[in-house]
């Protein structure tokens, strides 16, 4: 392990683990690259999430609800 990088351990519910065991077999990817990569993913849309709002919020606008501001955000 080099100095940029952590070790995250988690626990998941069987079903989730079951689904990312037949992804990692249909792609040959490993459960850390799939894990890596959804997590990558996820934490950029909420960025994303929160800067709008908290724009949204500046403006001095009405709170939307966070289905308006997904649905805004197309995520």
């Amino acid at each position: 392990m080099t100095k940029n990088q952590a070790i995250l351990s988690l626990r998941i519910p069987k079903t989730l683990n079951d689904k990312l065991e037949a992804i990692t077999k249909k792609t040959d990817r490993a459960k850390s690259y799939l894990v890596r990569k959804a997590l990558e993913e996820y934490l950029e849309d909420l960025e994303d999430y929160l800067i709008a709002f908290e724009r949204y919020i500046r403006e001095d606008k009405e709170y939307l609800t966070t289905e308006e501001v997904k649905r805004y955000l197309e995520i």
